[in-house]
């Protein structure tokens, strides 16, 4: 019975440890990109803006709208 509450849980707690991991990852490429984009200085900006946004919601535990702006960031950026 132990065994089987411990591998219920296992298996509800990888989901959500995988979508946070994500939200790293997504940094990780908006940060590579970022120095050789090309963009307006203003889309460079939101771009600054919405890579802040999605860390601090990321460390918040915000995972939905820590990718949320990360998405739009890297939509901004072509990638």
């Amino acid at each position: 019975m132990f065994r089987s509450m411990i591998v219920a849980f296992a298996l509800l707690a990888l989901p959500a440890a995988a979508l946070a991991n994500q939200c790293p990852q997504m940094m990780a490429e908006i940060d590579a990109a970022l120095p050789s984009a090309n963009l307006s200085e203003a889309d460079r900006a939101k771009v600054v803006e919405l890579r802040a946004k999605g860390e601090q919601e990321h460390q918040a535990g915000n995972h939905d709208a820590s990718e949320a702006a990360l998405e739009e960031a890297k939509s901004l950026l072509g990638i």
